[in-house]
Formats: structure tokens, C-alpha cells, sequence
């Protein structure tokens, strides 16, 4: 059970706190509405069955969803969306499929058009009728997920225990990944490649060559949840799969894991935007597309906003982490995903030295739980301060683990004694969760047992950064949200809204636009007259 009331937050700062986040939240809300981004359309298409790639391009694969939005840009551009101008183009050349009209394309045999009257009335409802399929296959897989967890069941604690692995390689991936669910990891997360988040394409296949993590690619996640379910079936407990719904390719990686059942990603624009430079604009239309897949297909997502401590310091910038964790909620909220799937994200990255730091980390970790407390929130190791000393980088981890039984988090990221030496050794893996083990069995339920003074340091300095999280709000609906990030306001990075990568991949939307992915998925349905 999660500690409630031991704050005794003031409810109406806490209202007041989320009436400014929505004010602040709400004209990104409406920039995201009234635009597009040749990644949406990619995912449409997805959606619609586009799969493969065109591996006679001289630059290497380039997927057939790429080579169709491209020249659909390049011949009528993307203002009334990729559907229309597909799906006329699919009827007018007599193709029986998405990829004879991918192929035919990139041998420069069509020319795409915007149709209008009868002909755009049948391409938008053939191209309904396709990515409805596409959802009905997300849906039956967060179906299929619920009878695997009712027949397996979920994990009998919580925190629920999540460990990274990162060969590079799927194959190593699985085992490293099955080890680790035997070991007692209830959650395996796949890191992606380094720089992925930048490709502004999906890559195919099956993948052996990734660099500290591997490709996010369909096909890998096929495989691996595969290797999850048959460990599942051994260890008696359902097991879950996460990746990364980030980057350039953001819409599109949230397609492919509800087409294969993951269950947590790691979803959220700001990441993108203060640590790879991906334009604002980009990134928020992105994320919203992205949201409304995810919750579609049931999955949890974790925010980023631990990433922030890794350059800003944990105690001056605690009241940043809570701002955006309230905008947070409220873009998940208007993207259709409930309370029970908004893994939002704070860390334990105060300096140990810091006399107090573990009352401060305590504090910081308890105004998360308490101000949303039907989240499942994901609590982050320490990772700026550990210091390649791996004893006491084990005893930091220890302390760690404590503050998240104590507080009542709801997902465990296992801290490694090696972070910032080596990519961890099994060996490494094996210690971390021998560490939450033995602070998860001795600590038991302890958290029934903790009551932080009224007017103690735990429970003053959570007020104090409640306070200091409503002025900065106040500030924020004053000057807007992309002022705020072009002026470094979190994490330190500055970042402009009309600068970063992928800027170029923004589209504006016409009077007209047509996409029946966002239709559905704002609607709920799977079809016509159909709800989900």
C-alpha cells in the first residue's frame, strides 16, 4: 500500500499546483492538435500495414514506410495527411497492397494526389478500414495480456523490480533477460542503441550490431517478448517488457510495441528535447500521437524527469522534476491515458555528502507519491554520485532501495555498484538485485511503520518544494512552456522552439487533414460503430 497523508499537504496548493500546470500545458495541447509530423504519418501508415524495407538503396535499408511518406511529402507535402493521397494512389494503380505501392513507388511509377469528392470519400474510408485492422491487433494484445497476468499473476511485491540489459546483440539480450527474470527482475528493460533517438527511421529486422543497447526494431521486440513469455510460464509470474517511445521516431516505436505486446515505454518528450536537441515542436506533436497509442494498448509509460538531477543539482531543481511530472499528467491525461498507466519518473540523485540527504531524498520521493498517488511511479538509482568506489556505490544503492520501500514507489529501476565504470557484468546484475532482495525481504512493510514529524525536516522541505513548484508554474503560464525550455528552466539545457533536429519534419495542418488513427483513438473505436 502506498504511504497517503503523511505530508499533510495543503489541498489547495496542490489544486492550485494542477489548475496552473493545465493552463500552462494547454496551448502545447493545441499546438500538438494543429499539427502534423511525417513520423504521425509514418505510424498511420504502420498502423494501415506497411511493413519491410527497400534494401536495394544504395544508402542501405530504407523502410517502405520512409519512401512513401517522403514522396508523398515531395508530390502534394503533408498538410491533409499520408492517407488520402496512399489510398487513392493504392484504388487509381489497381495495387492489391501497401508494399506492391511501396515498391512501385520507389521505381517511380506513382504520382501522388490529393483526391477530392468521391475519390478522397473512398480513400479516407479504405484507409479507416486499414488502420482499424492495425488496432484491432493492439487490442487484442492488451486482451492477450490480461489473461496472461490473470493466469500467471502479477508480482507478489511492490515495488515491482526492473533491470536494463544492453548487449547490443537480441540474442544475448534474451538470455541476460531470462536470467534476470529467474534472478527476481519483474520488468526487463531493452536499452536502445546509442543514438537511435536520432535516426529519423525504424530499422528492420532482427539486430546483432547495436552499440551499449540494441536496435528498437519490430522484429527484436517480437523476439524478446516472445523469450518473455515462455520465462513467465517458468518463474510463475507475468513478466514485462520495456523499451523506448523517444526520439525522432517516437509515434512509430509506440505503434510497433502495441503490434507486440510490450507493456511499459519509455514515452516523453522533454528527454528528447533538452538531452538530444530534437525541436520542441516535433517532439510534442510526436509525444501526443505516441500517448494516445499507448493508451490504447494498455501500456504503462515511464517520464523522464530523473534526467534532469543528472545535470541540474537534485536539491535546487527538486521543485522542476515536480512541475513536470503536473504537466506530465496533464498531457497523458488529454492523450487518453488514465492514472494507472502514467509510470511518472523522479530519481535519488541528491550528493550523499550533503548532510541530511537521505531525509531530503525521502522528502522529495514522498511529495511524488503522495501528490499522485494512483501513478505507478518509477523511482531512479544514483547515478550522478557514484563515484567508480563500487563498495560504496553498493551501499548507495542500499539507501536507495530503503527510500523506495519506504515511500511506497511503484517500480524499482536496480541500481548498479559499476554505473559510469563498466556496461555491467551478469555478475554486477546478480549483486544489484541480491541488494533489493535483501532490502525488500527486511524492510518488509515498513512503510506502515513510518511517520515522518509534522514539522520535521521531511516533511517541511516537501512543502517547501510544493511552494517553489507553484511559483515557477505561475511564472511558466506568464511566459509559456517553450519559453521556459528555450530558457533552461529544466535541466539546465537551453532549448529554442525553432531549432533542433527534426524541426524540418513538421507539418502544419490544412482544413481537411485526414488521419484515421488519431479519429479512432481519439474516439476509442476500432471501427465503424465499433468501441474498443
Amino acid at each position: 500500500m502506498s504511504p497517503t497523508g503523511l505530508l499533510n499537504l495543503d489541498p489547495t496548493v496542490v489544486a492550485t499546483a494542477r489548475r496552473l500546470a493545465a493552463r500552462a500545458a494547454e496551448p502545447v495541447v493545441a499546438m500538438a492538435r494543429a499539427h502534423t509530423t511525417v513520423a504521425v504519418e509514418r505510424a498511420t501508415l504502420r498502423l494501415a500495414g506497411i511493413t519491410g524495407a527497400d534494401s536495394t538503396h544504395r544508402a542501405g535499408d530504407v523502410p517502405w514506410v520512409n519512401r512513401v511518406v517522403d514522396t508523398v511529402r515531395e508530390h502534394c507535402g503533408l498538410e491533409h495527411g499520408a492517407v488520402l493521397p496512399v489510398f487513392h494512389a493504392l484504388r487509381e494503380h489497381n495495387l492489391g497492397t501497401l508494399t506492391e505501392l511501396a515498391e512501385a513507388t520507389a521505381a517511380g511509377q506513382v504520382r501522388y494526389t490529393v483526391p477530392d469528392g468521391r475519390d478522397r470519400d473512398r480513400a479516407a474510408k479504405a484507409g479507416r478500414t486499414a488502420v482499424a485492422r492495425g488496432l484491432r491487433t493492439v487490442d487484442r494484445n492488451r486482451a492477450q495480456r490480461d489473461r496472461l497476468v490473470g493466469r500467471l499473476g502479477d508480482p507478489k511485491q511492490r515495488p515491482w523490480i526492473y533491470l536494463i540489459v544492453a548487449t547490443g546483440d537480441i540474442d544475448e539480450d534474451v538470455v541476460q533477460a531470462a536470467n534476470a527474470a529467474r534472478a527476481g527482475a519483474d520488468i526487463i528493460a531493452v536499452i536502445r542503441s546509442t543514438g537511435q533517438s536520432l535516426l529519423d527511421y525504424v530499422p528492420e529486422g532482427a539486430t546483432h550490431h547495436g552499440f551499449a543497447g540494441t536496435y528498437a526494431t519490430q522484429e527484436n521486440f517480437r523476439i524478446m517478448r516472445a523469450a518473455l513469455d515462455e520465462v513467465s510460464k517458468e518463474v510463475g509470474r507475468y513478466v514485462r517488457l520495456t523499451n523506448y517511445a523517444s526520439g525522432l521516431c517516437m509515434p512509430e516505436i509506440a505503434v510497433l510495441a502495441g503490434l507486440q505486446r510490450l507493456d511499459m515505454m519509455l514515452n516523453d518528450s522533454m528527454y528528447g528535447i533538452l538531452f538530444r536537441d530534437i525541436n520542441p515542436v516535433r517532439t510534442f506533436v510526436d509525444q501526443r500521437f505516441s500517448r494516445q497509442v499507448h493508451a490504447r494498448a494498455g501500456i504503462i509509460i515511464n517520464t523522464g524527469e530523473d534526467n534532469y538531477l543528472t545535470t541540474a543539482d537534485a536539491v535546487d531543481a527538486a521543485h522542476t522534476v515536480t512541475v513536470s511530472q503536473l504537466l506530465n499528467e496533464h498531457f497523458a491525461h488529454e492523450a487518453g491515458l488514465p492514472d494507472h498507466l502514467l509510470g511518472l519518473g523522479h530519481a535519488f540523485e541528491i550528493n550523499p555528502t550533503i548532510p541530511d540527504s537521505f531525509r531530503l531524498e525521502l522528502a522529495h520521493a514522498l511529495l511524488a507519491r503522495e501528490l499522485f498517488p494512483d501513478a505507478p511511479l518509477k523511482w531512479m538509482p544514483p547515478t550522478k554520485h557514484m563515484t567508480g568506489d563500487v563498495f560504496n556505490g553498493y551501499l548507495l544503492d542500499g539507501f536507495f532501495n530503503l527510500a523506495g520501500v519506504l515511500t511506497g514507489q511503484s517500480i524499482l529501476l536496480v541500481g548498479m555498484m559499476t554505473e559510469a565504470v563498466v556496461t555491467p557484468f551478469l555478475s554486477d546484475r546478480d549483486l544489484a538485485l541480491a541488494n533489493v532482495r535483501y532490502v525488500l525481504g527486511a524492510a518488509g512493510a515498513l512503510a506502515e511503520d513510518f511517520r515522518p514529524a509534522p514539522d520535521g525536516l521531511i516533511v517541511t522541505r516537501a512543502k517547501q518544494v510544493l511552494g517553489e513548484a507553484v511559483d515557477l508554474l505561475e511564472r511558466i503560464v506568464d511566459d509559456g512552456l517553450l519559453n521556459a525550455i528555450a530558457d533552461g528552466t529544466f535541466g539546465l539545457m537551453k532549448r529554442p522552439a525553432d531549432r533542433g533536429k527534426g524541426v524540418d519534419g513538421v507539418v502544419e495542418k490544412a482544413d481537411g487533414y485526414c488521419n484515421p488513427a488519431s479519429e479512432l483513438l481519439e474516439s476509442g473505436q476500432s471501427e465503424e460503430g465499433a468501441t474498443a
